[in-house]
């Protein structure tokens, strides 16, 4: 099985290349999470937004790391940090070329 962590907050910058540069370490450091497939960021500068779409092969390893990551981002300043978890339906997933 399969599931998807969905995650926003408010951000306010770097973005784009800059992100990219700041934020290496941290995107070295989450390829080691347990359970973890693989995590697409996001970040939408208009609203003033990033997050990301993570992929993990349990609900209890994305609870775990949604510990973690609040935990991180509260201690950067960020709050207002939401969360869902998705079953992901890999056959018809599939079907549309997802990633699994």
């Amino acid at each position: 099985m399969a599931y998807i962590l969905q995650v926003d907050f408010p951000y306010e910058g770097p973005w784009g290349s800059d992100m990219e540069q700041a934020m290496k370490p941290l995107a070295d450091s989450i390829t080691l999470e347990k359970g973890l497939i693989w995590k697409i960021w996001t970040e939408n500068q208009s609203l003033n937004e990033a997050g990301g779409i993570y992929l993990f092969t349990s609900s209890v390893d994305a609870q775990n790391y949604i510990e973690k990551h609040e935990k991180r981002l509260n201690e950067n300043g960020i709050h207002q940090i939401r969360y869902k978890i998705f079953h992901v339906n890999q056959q018809l997933s599939q079907l549309n070329r997802a990633p699994i």
